[in-house]
């Protein structure tokens, strides 16, 4: 079976341009990348010298190889835009609001970053916030701490986003949903899908990477109403750099900068998130259920226990 019409030009691309002019002309006409017409079209590379000493048998098994590599290309690609069109096609989420929080699976217990963020999503829950982390450990099981101790108010839930690695360990306990990924770029597309705001606490590379991957979405309209914060002073370098050798050289315009808001404290990420959660809710007339009031049914038990113990 041959593939090579997946790799050919497109039927938009093969159609022939405007008739060249006489000057036009004289320099295409030893353009082998041109055809008659002045259309450009694809530039077809030679084939690689065979092996020397090569037997029938060992030729056969290379094309073999080459065509099967170029057939799994193709299904790939194909299997991409399903995905695409899917997502597409489906209803967004109108009703519950999620926020990531992305940041280092590094730092203990013990770690004045770990209670501050414990606390960020506790607060996120309480004002009716689904909380979406990693899964994982260090400010992933904070976070997702925080939210299980805040979510008696509306009934929140917390989401881990998870990937099986060796230097991580399992899901920490605090998850009321798991979703299990073999690779990145499937998690980070789940990432984006699901959380309608972004928060950066202090991470490495893998928290720059999604950081970076929604600040692009944003930079090109395909996230519009979705915040991005940056929440402490270690950000602070990667906007300076971002201002001295990118937007500085040209590489991007100086608008991109002020996509992200950069903050120094949790009160003004809550705050942030809180404002983007009530326009969400606005704008999806989307009405919060009374909070749920189960401090009532806790003194009814204690008293329940306490008159059995004295009986």
């Amino acid at each position: 079976m041959d593939f090579s019409d997946s790799f050919s030009e497109s039927p938009s691309e093969s159609r022939s341009a405007p008739p060249p002019s006489a000057e036009s002309s004289a320099a295409q006409e030893g353009d082998p990348a041109r055809s008659r017409g002045g259309a450009l079209r694809r530039r077809t590379l030679p084939e690689p010298p065979e092996p020397s000493h090569e037997t029938p048998l060992q030729r056969w098994r290379r094309k073999i190889r080459r065509k099967t590599l170029r057939l799994v290309d193709w299904i790939i690609n194909r299997l991409y835009r399903l995905i695409s069109r899917i997502e597409k096609a489906s209803p967004p989420e109108k009703r519950y609001f999620r926020v990531a929080i992305f940041g280092s699976s590094r730092i203990e217990r013990d770690d004045e970053t770990y209670r501050r963020v414990q606390d960020l999503a506790h607060r996120l829950s309480r004002i009716g916030c689904d909380i979406v982390t990693g899964g994982g450990p260090g400010l992933m099981t904070a976070a997702n701490e925080g939210a299980r101790e805040g979510a008696y108010r509306w009934g929140t839930r917390s989401f881990g986003l998870t990937i099986l690695l060796p230097i991580e360990e399992q899901p920490n306990p605090f998850l009321d949903e798991v979703a299990e990924h073999k690779t990145f770029f499937s998690r980070l597309h789940q990432f984006i899908r699901l959380s309608h705001a972004y928060i950066v606490v202090d991470g490495g590379i893998g928290t720059t990477l999604e950081a970076l991957m929604v600040w692009q979405l944003i930079q090109v309209r395909l996230l519009d109403t979705r915040p991005l914060i940056f929440v402490g002073p270690m950000w602070r370098g990667l906007r300076d750099w971002v201002e001295r050798d990118i937007i500085a050289s040209g590489l991007a315009s100086r608008g991109d900068l002020s996509l992200p808001t950069w903050v120094d404290s949790m009160d003004e990420a809550v705050a942030l998130v809180e404002q983007a959660r009530d326009r969400f809710l606005a704008r999806n007339e989307v009405l919060l259920p009374p909070p749920v009031d189960r401090s009532q049914g806790r003194e009814e038990e204690t008293h329940e226990t306490a008159e059995a113990a004295s009986g």
